[in-house]
């Protein structure tokens, strides 16, 4: 099968390049399907979803959105068309990779584009603001970001090479032949959560899994890493949940790096999904800092460098009381079947005795907090062990595979 790549473009100011990305998609063996997401400007190449069938999947006539030009009304339109248009051409199968071209503007709308779409489906964009902070644009999808190095402002020695590179990279991807399979054997994939103070029990828990025959996504617990897991519990790619590191809810409530988003320890238990949980890491919130300094708020407190620039000072017992009940709170919609395992012993290697952050009294206001705050629906088993202890983690993977019939 010869793949075809969609080439999200404005066709208004970048023709040029328009016309050398389909000549370099045709010259390594794929098609191109130009869609034209450009406005104001006459296009200057035709394209086989024009910029008028953008807008009226977008529910605005192209018309309509001449009377006003502006981006902010224009930008919204063009997202749900070209996001509508391709998601029907991948249901009907005509797509298989999909490449942006853009500036600043250009790779906001493109990258919003690709971020409607499916997981695994290659996402490539050439852009002139890929070489700095890219999370705004990539989110939580599998997009590539490729730097266009100059500006994306007509064709030259480096700019042709780097378009060709693109071409060469999406019909590349489009070739493999690698479907991302929810279920394997009958058994759902489990989705579960980490951090490097829980990376021991992590590995230990992966490993017993896959010896029963059960896939397992780690998702590293940095705010991105619960994002992204939720988006696959809602896409079915993901049928339980061992949530083993939930700092992530200690930094939502503090200004931690790891926030997570509202959404966060609600989906699972919306769908119904079994859940395994721990409040591995909860105990300290991240902090992005300069390089050895500890801000004047954190001071007083306990705390270590998870790196040069990454602090964590440890929660007091108030603060980790209203951790825990944030988190009860977000487990109120359990549905499914789902326990909270309590490590007595330490809710991290941070915590346990001898650790930088070892603080019983504190851990103990939490833990019971917590029990508190949990709805009847999730069970709750205390455990004397620390977190990353193999029999706390034994316990846990014999209750996720009782779960799901393993």
């Amino acid at each position: 099968m010869t793949p075809t790549v969609a080439l999200l473009v404005t066709l208004d100011t970048k023709a040029a390049e328009a016309r050398w990305l389909v000549e370099q998609v045709q010259r390594a063996g794929g098609q191109a399907l130009l869609i034209d997401i450009g406005v104001v400007g006459e296009p200057g190449e035709d394209a086989q979803f024009t910029r008028q069938a953008v807008a009226d999947a977008g529910g605005t006539s192209l018309e309509q959105l001449l009377q006003q030009p502006t981006r902010e009304r224009a930008g919204p339109v063009m997202l749900a068309g070209a996001s509508a248009l391709l998601a029907a051409a991948l249901e009907r199968g005509e797509v298989q990779a999909v490449l942006g071209l853009g500036g600043t503007q250009g790779t906001s709308l493109c990258c919003e584009i690709m971020q409607s779409l499916p997981y695994g489906l290659p996402k490539i964009m050439v852009s002139t603001v890929a070489s700095g902070d890219t999370a705004p644009f990539v989110g939580i999808k599998d997009i590539t970001m490729m730097f266009s190095v100059g500006d994306l402002l007509g064709l030259n020695p480096v700019t042709r090479r780097i378009l060709a590179n693109a071409a060469g990279a999406a019909v590349g991807m489009a070739r493999v032949d690698v479907p991302i399979v929810a279920e394997r054997s009958g058994r759902p994939v489990v989705g579960m959560t980490n951090l490097g103070v829980l990376t021991a029990g992590s590995v230990r828990a992966q490993s017993r899994l896959q010896a029963a025959g059960v896939e397992t996504i780690v998702f590293h617990a940095v705010g991105s890493g619960g994002r992204a897991m939720e988006a696959m519990l809602q896409q079915g790619l993901i049928g339980a949940v061992f949530d083993y590191a939930l700092g992530e809810i200690s930094d939502a409530l503090f200004g931690g790096l790891r926030a997570a988003d509202e959404a966060r320890l609600t989906v699972a238990g919306r769908l119904g999904l079994p859940q395994v949980l721990c409040p591995g890491g909860a105990e300290h919130v991240g902090l992005l800092v300069p390089p050895n300094t500890v801000p004047e708020r954190w001071r007083d407190r306990a705390h270590v460098f998870h790196s040069p620039v990454v602090l964590a000072p440890r929660l007091c017992a108030d603060e980790l009381r209203s951790v825990a009940r944030e988190i009860g709170r977000r487990l109120q919609c359990t549905s499914g079947p789902a326990v909270m395992l309590l490590p007595r012993g330490g809710t991290s290697r941070y915590a346990v005795p001898g650790g930088p952050l070892h603080d019983p009294l504190a851990d103990a206001a939490f833990l019971d907090e917590l029990a508190r705050a949990l709805p009847a629906s999730v069970e709750v088993v205390e455990r004397a062990e620390h977190a990353e202890h193999p029999a706390f983690i034994d316990d846990a993977v014999a209750r996720m595979l009782a779960f799901i019939g393993a």
